[in-house]
């Protein structure tokens, strides 16, 4: 047994070496857009306009990546696929570490964001169908511990290296992936999907123990894979078209509860609560995100999936509610202006209120990204490497991918217009009645899926 574990979270370890990956390109730009808008070079400085679209563009490569990586994942299977992504990854810092303009920036971050693209949707995928049930929920957890654990790693690489050696280190993990994942196997049910038994049984043999029963769970995979391929028609068919709609769901609640809103404001909120250094605040906020993905990760076999979700909803709708409580409060009148850096001007009257209840902002932020990590994090990525049919897998992950990082590039982007039209106290309370409605779709529509193997799960939607 202590064999099979560990060469099962080898494998598992490899694979989340991708989304360490994707967190660096995620935090990459945080530390690096103040010391962009700042150099001498004038054709690498940025400007407000260019910093926002140096941050959000990797959303949109994202988005294609997504798409993608459903088309390789069934193609070419989930090992191959999590291989070549190390492409892009690399290629994109060399463009970044080679920039001698602003596009070269925007080009090598759009190839890191195609990386991530793939990359969110495979690992999910490979760790669901490597894992057998009691450990699924803990190892698909540590996909997104690893996209945080990467975040955090840039924040905290950030305030001692430079933005082209910190694009240095950002290239390393993705170059130890490549080189661990050439050792594991190809997950069993891709190559049953192949006609590939014995290198399947090989797999399991792997990741399971020679001493298993790998050969009543080969037949156990076998009797839930049909071999014809997947038409259109067949998404009326309710099996395939129901995981899909509850994946899509899931990944635009995960966006429109706010987070990339509320993470976009956390420098500006410790600021206005007296917390100077705006680079240490965000490594505080990185650690929040580490340590309660890691509680998830721990405890998501034991609870299962939607517990997680319902008490992280809650403390998302009463921490967005608590936002818009402080907004309201702290903000002149000046709120409803178009200019985004009013949302945060004190005038000298209000000064005296900012800091008295400044502790509220700050125990906000705090709570929300601590229930966000704890369910609303990890769960809905988890999920939706479950619930799909393996033939859907490949065209159904990759509109979940693409749903997820659309939403994030819309909410980023258009952040600043729903503060025009809604004042900022309106927008959050709307994130917070976002936030309860997502408690209200996890109670009706999810299902639990937590210590039922993948074929259960399949049989669930086909009755």
């Amino acid at each position: 047994l202590r064999v099979q574990n560990t060469k099962l979270y080898l494998a598992a370890f490899a694979a989340v070496l991708g989304p360490f990956s994707f967190g660096f390109v995620l935090g990459y730009s945080s530390p690096v857009m103040p010391e962009l808008r700042k150099i001498n070079d004038p054709k690498l400085r940025l400007d407000s306009s260019q910093a926002s679209w140096f941050g959000v563009v990797v959303t949109l490569g994202a988005a294609a990546g997504g798409l993608l990586g459903g088309y390789l994942v069934d193609k070419v299977g989930r090992k191959l696929s999590l291989m070549l992504c190390s492409i892009p990854y690399v290629f994109g810092y060399v463009v970044i570490i080679s920039a001698q303009n602003v596009w070269m920036l925007y080009f090598g971050r759009v190839l890191t964001g195609l990386a991530s693209g793939i990359t969110s949707l495979v690992v999910p995928v490979y760790i669901s169908e490597v894992s057998h049930p009691k450990v699924r929920g803990m190892l698909g957890s540590c996909v997104q511990l690893m996209v945080v654990t990467g975040i955090l790693g840039a924040y905290v690489a950030g305030i001692t290296l430079k933005w082209r050696w910190l694009a240095v280190l950002c290239s390393f993990p993705s170059c130890v992936m490549l080189l661990f994942m050439s050792f594991m196997p190809e997950t069993p049910r891709f190559l049953l999907q192949q006609n590939k038994r014995s290198e399947a049984i090989a797999a399991l043999c792997f990741l399971r123990g020679p001493h298993a029963e790998n050969t009543w769970e080969c037949r156990q995979i076998e009797a839930s894979i049909q071999e014809e391929g997947l038409n259109l028609s067949e998404f009326k068919n309710p099996s395939i078209y129901r995981p899909l709609v509850i994946g899509v769901a899931l990944m635009f609640f995960q966006q429109v509860t706010g987070i990339n809103a509320i993470m976009f404001y956390a420098e500006t909120i410790f600021e206005d609560a007296r917390f100077k250094d705006s680079r240490m605040a965000s490594v505080v906020v990185g650690s929040i995100q580490v340590c309660f993905t890691a509680v998830a990760a721990l405890i998501i076999d034991k609870t299962g999936r939607k517990v997680l979700l319902y008490i992280s909803g809650i403390i998302m709708t009463l921490s967005t509610a608590l936002f818009g409580l402080y907004f309201k409060i702290i903000l002149p009148a000046q709120s409803n202006s178009s200019n985004p850096r009013v949302w945060f001007t004190l005038n000298s009257a209000s000064l005296g209120t900012e800091s008295t209840i400044s502790w509220l902002a700050v125990v906000s932020l705090g709570l929300f990204v601590a229930g966000f990590a704890l369910g609303w994090g990890p769960v809905p990525w988890l999920v939706v490497s479950e619930i799909f049919p393996l033939k859907a897998k490949g065209i159904s992950s990759g509109t979940c991918v693409l749903t997820n990082w659309v939403m994030a590039f819309l909410i980023t982007k258009e952040f600043s217009d729903f503060i025009s039209f809604l004042t900022s106290y309106g927008t959050f309370w709307l994130f917070s009645a976002f936030c309860c409605l997502s408690v209200i779709f996890t109670a009706l529509y999810v299902p639990e899926t937590k210590g039922q193997t993948l074929e259960q799960i399949e049989a669930y939607f086909r009755r």
